[in-house]
């Protein structure tokens, strides 16, 4: 694979932590309203995207596709503006790192799906126990990241 692909989703998500920081010190702004800050977070960035598309967009592809779009394609929208209030609203409340660990142990978990049964019509990859191992060592590492403490005193 390439490099650049692994340094462009190490981006992202240095960009994910940032966002969430930012839309809840939006929200903040705006009379605390987690929703609120979601909704102008997520215009914002239909607006952007929306410019850049006018540019790069090859809108005959579009217009001949779109009417033949299956309805559950659509819902990848749903989930990002979902995703985007949840962690405008539970940023504040639990803190990035541990938003950020639950996260990502959601996505690996649902990807693990995805790639091994083909979900949302995804080429299916084989499913090797280490990556199982993998998933189960970051649980335990979240689990001593977020109870740390809890754990230390059954010690003491």
């Amino acid at each position: 694979m390439n490099l650049i692909y692994f340094v462009i989703a190490l981006a992202g998500g240095v960009g994910l932590a940032f966002q969430a920081a930012i839309n809840s010190r939006l929200a903040a702004g705006i009379g605390s309203q987690p929703l609120m800050g979601a909704f102008f977070s997520f215009a914002v960035g239909a607006i952007f995207l929306g410019l850049i598309s006018l540019f790069q967009g090859n809108w005959n592809a579009v217009a001949a596709g779109i009417g033949q779009i299956s309805w559950w394609k659509w819902l990848g929208g749903i989930l990002g503006g979902t995703f985007v209030f949840i962690s405008t609203f539970l940023a504040p409340k639990i803190g990035l790192t541990n938003m950020a660990f639950l996260f990502i142990l959601g996505q690996l978990t649902a990807g693990l799906f995805i790639d091994g049964f083909g979900l949302a019509q995804m080429p299916i990859r084989e499913i090797f126990w280490w990556k199982y191992l993998g998933l189960g060592v970051m649980l335990v590492g979240l689990t001593f990241f977020m109870f740390g403490d809890k754990i230390s005193e059954l010690f003491h």
